[in-house]
């Protein structure tokens, strides 16, 4: 491989998460939207490698977004590329291939090449349904899946440069999302909108319309510009298609069903189900969209003061997404709680808000946890940075701080 000299940010999580299981017979998968920094990650695990001393030329990393491996087509193409890469090489080789879903079949040359012990291999994905094919059942109980999100405003704040988590970074962080790929430009929306837009719409293009091959493409970004308009309300299919129906645009439940389901597969949106507490079961049909990078939105729609407490709310389901959390949406005795985070026996119910500025807005936000009787944690999160600790238990933490921890 090429021993390319790129100035990276260490992105510590996921290196110390995929250094666990490197020279281990488990394939790293790493899955993640475009532009999340999947490449840059292994980049800078081939760099650790190097500093190891370990030859580059035990070492080969296949970009497939880049003209260079282009004759890689199928797994045959793969399997023939790497084999003749390493001739020579007998020991000690380490595999990188980054967004393998576009060579067709090529979970055969990933088994074949562990099932030979012929290396360590680390590959990446921008599809969530990239180990859900038959062939991919291969690879079953042989791969350690690890998903790659935006960065964090603990992460934003690292590659700002910045040691304090002030509210003027985290208004950055909010207006601009966290793709890495911002930081090259200045931080302004002339600069930042332009290069938000050609990746929603390279993404869209690329993942969604030419892989789904989808022929109403003026429906479909109706479709998608309404979900980002949406971002933390309840959503049906129903109710999407009676709100194209009043602005005289047909189309059915199916397609709309069809629709959301790319956008989910592809990484761009996330279908958080909610979960009756009291009933203990999920409630069908009846779910909330979150975005993957809310910078992605206001790009597309713009930023809008008002959709403050659905962008809020997204930034801490992303948040609970990167510390391992499970998360849902709680109703318990028609009441809804933001988010129930499950992490093996660590369970946490939090409530998001802009400001507790008034009784009614304390009241709903405290009285809906009060409401749920068990002793798991309770958390109030808002931009309130000098609101009381807790009340009746149920703790109030400033939202920048609870970001930074």
């Amino acid at each position: 491989m090429k021993n390319e000299k790129i100035a990276l940010i260490q992105r510590d999580e996921y290196i110390k998460a995929i250094e666990n299981y490197i020279d281990k017979p488990i394939i790293k998968v790493l899955i993640g939207m475009r532009r999340v920094g999947k490449s840059a990650i292994m980049k800078l695990l081939i760099d650790k490698l190097l500093e190891k001393n370990i030859p580059a030329s035990n070492i080969i990393y296949i970009n497939k977004e880049s003209l260079e491996f282009d004759e890689i087509k199928n797994y045959k193409d793969l399997y023939r590329y790497v084999v003749n890469y390493f001739k020579g090489v007998k020991n000690g080789k380490y595999i990188f291939i980054d967004e393998i879903q576009e060579i067709t079949g090529w979970e055969k040359t990933v088994n074949s090449f562990l099932a030979d012990n012929y290396g360590d291999i680390i590959i990446s994905g921008s599809n969530s349904k990239l180990l859900s094919s038959e062939l991919a059942t291969l690879l079953s109980g042989r791969y350690i899946e690890i998903p790659v999100y935006p960065l964090t405003f603990k992460e934003f704040l690292r590659f700002r440069l910045k040691t304090t988590n002030d509210e003027t970074e985290f208004k950055n962080f909010l207006r601009y999302g966290g793709l890495p790929g911002i930081h090259l430009l200045p931080l302004k929306d002339d600069a930042i909108v332009v290069y938000l837009n050609s990746i929603l719409n390279t993404v869209l293009y690329n993942d969604v319309i030419i892989r789904h091959k989808i022929r109403d493409a003026a429906v479909f970004d109706k479709i998608v510009k309404y979900l980002f308009d949406n971002i933390g309300n309840i959503t049906t299919a129903k109710k999407i298609t009676d709100y194209f129906k009043s602005q005289k645009v047909k189309v059915s439940v199916d397609t709309v069903l069809n629709y959301i389901s790319y956008l989910e597969t592809s990484l761009i949106i996330d279908i958080v189900p909610r979960y009756d507490i009291k009933g203990k079961k999920f409630l069908e049909f009846h779910d909330k969209i979150f975005l993957n990078d809310i910078g992605l939105r206001n790009g597309f729609i713009g930023y809008r003061e008002k959709d403050i407490n659905g962008l809020l709310e997204n930034i801490v389901y992303k948040e609970l997404q990167f510390r391992g959390y499970k998360v849902s949406v709680g109703v318990f005795n028609q009441f809804e709680i933001d988010f129930i985070a499950e992490k093996q026996n660590d369970i946490k119910y939090i409530q998001v808000c802009y400001l507790l500025n008034d009784k009614n807005a304390i009241d709903r936000e405290f009285g809906n946890l009060e409401k749920i009787k068990d002793n798991y944690e309770k958390i109030v999160v808002s931009m309130d940075k000098f609101f009381p600790e807790e009340r009746n238990g149920i703790v109030h933490k400033y939202l920048i701080d609870f970001l930074d921890v």
